[in-house]
């Protein structure tokens, strides 16, 4: 057994004592169930720890997780979190959290082949052909790579509002409110990137479903 797989074993038990010696009954009443307000939707980048950023205990949000967060209208892992997540835990808050510095969107800016990531990749790019007079405008280097996280950001935001689970739960009457935030991993700040959607009013016509 390596070294690191015993730590992390020990720290677990660790981890479980801390708990018990607060609540006796922590695991016992986690057990119990889930009833998170947020749905959170990430970057599989280990620095990004979805509930350690907000300040979240267990049970507080539903987290999915993909290089460079992004919402894949053919991902039925993705869709099928979203629609348990708004349809059976009625969550209120779907936050996708970008970040500076993801190097699944910095690969995108790029052309070099990695593997089988190409095509996941090639879904960013398809992004930054949507904004790429605005993007190739940046001179730097830095500020580009740091627009296009962002622009990624709320092009996801904007593809969930245009699955049918969202769009089903708004015209029911549902609360249901997206967000769309990049976080700093230098700063450990998030920014609100001020695209905040509780309707379709904000989609073209031709993506707003009628049920």
């Amino acid at each position: 057994m390596s070294d690191f797989y015993k730590k992390i074993l020990d720290n677990n038990k660790q981890w479980v004592e801390s708990q018990l010696a607060v609540d006796p009954e922590y695991f016992k009443d986690l057990s119990k169930g889930q009833n998170p307000p947020l749905l959170w939707i990430g970057c599989s980048d280990s620095r990004v720890p979805a509930n350690e950023i907000i300040g979240a205990k267990p049970g507080e949000v539903f987290v999915h997780r993909n290089i460079a967060n992004m919402v894949v209208h053919t991902d039925m892992n993705m869709l099928s979190v979203l629609d348990y997540a708004v349809n059976v835990l009625r969550v209120k808050h779907v936050i996708v959290c970008g970040h500076y510095g993801c190097g699944g969107i910095k690969a995108a800016m790029g052309n070099d082949s990695i593997g089988i990531i190409d095509n996941w990749i090639r879904h960013i790019k398809d992004v930054y052909r949507l904004h790429n007079t605005y993007l190739d405008s940046i001179v730097d280097e830095t500020d580009r790579f740091n627009a296009f996280v962002e622009l990624n950001v709320k092009e996801q935001v904007f593809d969930l509002a245009k699955t049918s689970i969202v769009q089903s739960a708004w015209r029911s009457g549902q609360e249901l409110t997206l967000h769309g935030w990049a976080y700093g991993l230098n700063s450990g700040f998030v920014t609100d990137l001020d695209v905040n959607l509780s309707s379709d009013k904000d989609l073209d016509v031709v993506y707003q479903l009628k049920f």
